[in-house]
């Protein structure tokens, strides 16, 4: 009797602890999916948001999502072996008509021999893109050399994109998060970032994907509940 007892831990001990890998393997596979990593290469120097302009050399470049699960995204830019930070730049989620299987990045239209603005991101296969967001001194100007609205956020705010920042919770991107966001005309006048950022189509209602992680966790404990009834069982009848 005490064999079989035995037996029948042990055998429980191994299925579970394969579960387990299961589980943390599906968990950081589901973890790391939204965050979008990205290795871009620039033929030239090109500008992102930051204080004043910010012009980075030609080179290779690492864009990834800090955070994505509002209607206002995180954008972190890292040099290529990830050690160094050049930016945390709030971006709005914008959309187009057509995926591609390559990253693509959209720029302002900028004067020859001058570097281009990066407008926004567009990670492989997604309509949905990263449309970034500049401090409104420099989103003006931008406004002006391109003749069309660019979205902004308080000069103010300016040093948060430039910040040391580890988690979606540091301060710095809490406040990108919660300030009041427009866009400025080349006119200087504000506008509804509605005139900047493009809509999608129409479509039957569904229901939305998410970057939630509880649709892992309840399907793993649905896994650990049968592996448990399967085990009780298969010991009772043992």
């Amino acid at each position: 009797m005490i064999r079989k007892q035995t037996m029948c831990v042990s055998r429980a001990v191994v299925v579970f602890l394969a579960l387990a890998v299961l589980f943390m393997g599906v968990s950081t596979a589901w973890a790391q999916f939204p965050s979008k990593k990205t290795t871009v290469s620039f033929s030239a120097p090109f500008e992102i948001p930051g204080v004043n302009a910010q012009v980075l050399p030609a080179g290779s470049y690492v864009f990834r999502l800090l955070d994505s699960l509002s209607d206002r995204h995180i954008v972190q830019v890292f040099s290529k072996d990830e050690k160094q930070i050049y930016a945390t730049i709030l971006a709005i989620p914008n959309y187009r008509l057509k995926a591609t299987d390559k990253t693509v990045m959209t720029f302002a239209e900028r004067a020859a021999g001058q570097p281009q603005a990066i407008r926004a991101w567009f990670y492989p296969g997604d309509n949905w893109g990263q449309e970034f967001v500049y401090p409104k001194r420099r989103a003006l100007e931008l406004a002006k050399l391109t003749n069309l609205p660019v979205l902004y956020i308080p000069d103010e705010l300016a040093p948060n994109l430039v910040a040391p920042v580890r988690t979606a919770d540091d301060a710095p991107v809490v406040a990108l998060k919660t300030v009041p966001l427009r866009a400025v005309r080349p006119t200087g006048d504000d506008v509804a970032i509605a005139a900047v950022i493009e809509a999608p189509p129409q479509l039957v209602a569904g229901l939305p994907k998410t970057a939630s992680t509880m649709p892992a966790f309840f399907l793993m404990g649905l896994v650990f509940m049968c592996a448990s009834f399967v085990l009780k069982t298969s010991c009772a009848r043992s």
